[in-house]
């Protein structure tokens, strides 16, 4: 049976932890928006230049996407949980580096979201009319004004959906973090379990939890969604 006294009792410790949780996600997404452009933005540009008849910059443009696509087969072909032990106990340590247990999760978290982002990203910036890239160009845009100001808007717009699906899938996964003593909402409801002994109430209050952080996240994805479709619309 679940004892929701015991909840009510350890709530303040699991909702410290589903801060903790909201944390690692939040500044995940951000490394992985950020680094999942950059990939995206560079896939797409080496393309362009490896399609050229220039002989030395197809040869640049065609090693940069053999690196990038290298860099994102690694990153998505091996586990998260991997990862983040090699990142913090392998590469920090070799660097003569001292981060923090939380920040080492963000950025290896952060890392392993950029790959899979940039594919969303690439996907929306490949959609986008090619037309429209020409009509800024006779306007007087440069290349990366183009990029900044047709390209990236309506790719972000469109990708939307796919990007707040990796939000939500950031919230689950940071548990993970506790791996590397990370004391987020998956370890608090640990240290309960081993207060309380009470293994059915724990997990409940800490799925339930999850479950409430994840649906309010769609809940809000949709409707910047429709606020988004509105605007284009009207």
């Amino acid at each position: 049976m679940i004892n929701f006294e015991l909840i009510v009792k350890y709530l303040p410790l699991l909702l410290k932890g589903a801060i903790t949780t909201l944390h690692i996600a939040a500044m995940s997404c951000f490394l992985g928006l950020t680094g999942g452009t950059l990939l995206a933005l560079g896939q797409t540009q080496s393309s362009l230049i490896h399609a050229s008849r220039l002989g030395k910059l197809r040869w640049a443009g065609s090693l940069l996407n053999y690196c990038i696509s290298f860099y994102i087969t690694i990153i998505r072909g091996t586990p998260m949980l991997i990862q983040i032990a090699f990142f913090y106990y392998a590469i920090i340590p070799a660097l003569g580096l001292q981060i923090s247990p939380l920040y080492a999760a963000i950025i290896a978290i952060g890392i392993n979201s950029s790959a899979y982002i940039s594919q969303v990203i690439r996907s929306g910036i490949t959609s986008v009319d090619k037309g429209q890239l020409e009509a800024a160009r006779v306007l007087g845009f440069s290349k990366m004004q183009s990029i900044r100001y047709i390209v990236l808007p309506q790719a972000l717009r469109m990708v939307i959906p796919s990007l707040g699906n990796e939000f939500i899938t950031l919230i689950k996964d940071s548990s993970l973090a506790y791996t590397i003593g990370v004391v987020e909402l998956y370890k608090q409801g640990i240290t309960m379990k081993s207060l309380t002994f009470d293994t059915m109430t724990t997990f409940t209050a800490v799925a339930l939890i999850y479950l409430i952080l994840t649906t309010v996240l769609s809940f809000v994805m949709n409707v910047i969604e429709r606020k988004m479709n509105q605007h284009v619309k009207n």
